[in-house]
C-alpha cells in the first residue's frame, strides 16, 4: 500500500544519507595521510544511518497493512 511505499522510501533515504555521510576524507596526494578519514562522522555516525535505514526499510517490507 501507499504507507508501505512511504516507509520503504524514508529507509532508502536513509542510507542514501548515511552512505553521503562517508564520502570523503580523501587525499590527492598519495604520500599524504589525511586523518579526516577516521573522523566520528565517517566511522561512527554514517554507519548507524545505514543500519538504522537498513532495520527501517526491513520494517517497512514487513509491515502488514490493515484489511
Amino acid at each position: 500500500t501507499a504507507t508501505n511505499y512511504k516507509l520503504l522510501f524514508i529507509g532508502i533515504g536513509a542510507i542514501i544519507l548515511g552512505y553521503l555521510l562517508m564520502a570523503g576524507g580523501g587525499t590527492d596526494n598519495p604520500n599524504e595521510f589525511n586523518p579526516e578519514i577516521f573522523s566520528a562522522r565517517r566511522i561512527t555516525i554514517a554507519p548507524m544511518v545505514c543500519l538504522a535505514g537498513y532495520i527501517f526499510v526491513i520494517y517497512a517490507i514487513m509491515k502488514k497493512t490493515g484489511e
